[in-house]
């Protein structure tokens, strides 16, 4: 049994005609011309046998065949949009959500967005800075990206990507360029180092890594993240150390150089989840990241 309807598109006219109160603001909404909708609203008042609308002022107004008809098309087309954009919610999947230090996110991760999109495509990502460590329950994350060393909250799966190497670096701006750029690494141990509050043994592994005492360095200014400290040496502060993918883009343009070169201390690129969450996505990411690396294997 069929059941009549007023035509769709004239009846989406006429109720956008009453909710905006005019026949031109109809149009601009729909993108079609003012004529079009006048069209429509002359086909349903014919097909009804009354009028849907009455002058008032340099407007209209519904008559009361009009609000009755307005109160029904207003409601069925609220609920088809609501279904509508619930159904195209489900059938997207929920973006992955990666946790990740500020300083990885924005020197190595972002920089390499466009590559990942074109390698996994179906891979929607949420990112998340994380200044303040990761919680081993790892809340509201799907997963984590991160430098780190042993161990890490056994109630991780670790996804290794590949080792951590370090190094120090300075810039041309530093007063005394030009002496330590030819120097050995014993004559860091001589100058006030930058250094950062989240990583403090970094100096003292790379300095064992070189066959020196780990305690005899000399910390200069601190910085909290990772991103200040690699400014400040940029600005010829002083020395830093950091990892050498997260400098790289500074090595290249010759904003940072590395007279010493890089060492793996201990540390892992990592991509950690929670036992048993066995989503295709972390491993497709991890195998991507890996590749990004050079790593190999878990």
């Amino acid at each position: 049994m069929s059941r009549p309807l007023p035509p769709l598109n004239a009846l989406r006219a006429f109720e956008a005609a009453a909710r905006l109160g005019s026949i031109s603001r109809a149009a601009d909404e729909l993108h079609v011309t003012h004529g079009a909708v006048s069209r429509h609203i002359r086909t349903l008042e014919e097909a009804l046998g009354a009028p849907l609308f009455e002058r008032e002022g340099r407007g209209i107004a519904p008559t009361a065949a009009g609000l009755r008809l307005r109160g029904a098309a207003g409601d069925a087309f609220t609920t088809l949009q609501t279904a509508w954009a619930g159904l195209r919610r489900d059938g997207r999947p929920a973006a992955l959500v990666l946790g990740c230090p500020g300083s990885l996110l924005a020197r190595w991760v972002i920089p390499r967005l466009e590559r990942l999109a074109v390698a996994l495509p179906e891979l929607k990502l949420h990112l998340s800075a994380q200044e303040s460590g990761f919680d081993a329950a790892l809340p509201g994350l799907d997963a984590a990206l991160l430098l780190g060393e042993s161990p890490l909250p056994s109630e991780w799966q670790i996804h290794v990507l590949g080792p951590e190497r370090i190094g120090p670096v300075l810039s041309p701006r530093h007063p005394r360029y030009a002496a330590l750029r030819e120097a050995p690494p014993a004559a860091l141990l001589e100058q006030p180092l930058l250094h950062t509050a989240s990583r403090p043994q970094a100096w003292p592994r790379w300095f064992a890594a070189h066959s020196l005492a780990p305690d005899a360095w000399r910390p200069g200014t601190g910085f909290d993240h990772l991103t200040y400290l690699l400014e400040a040496a940029a600005a010829g502060l002083g020395v830093a150390i950091a990892p050498q993918e997260l400098v790289q883009a500074d090595l290249d343009s010759g904003r940072l150089i590395a007279p010493w070169g890089f060492a793996a201390t201990g540390g892992e690129w990592a991509l950690c989840t929670l036992r048993g969450n066995d989503d295709p996505r972390i491993r497709a990411l991890a195998g991507w990241l890996r590749h990004e690396l050079g790593g190999s294997g878990d």
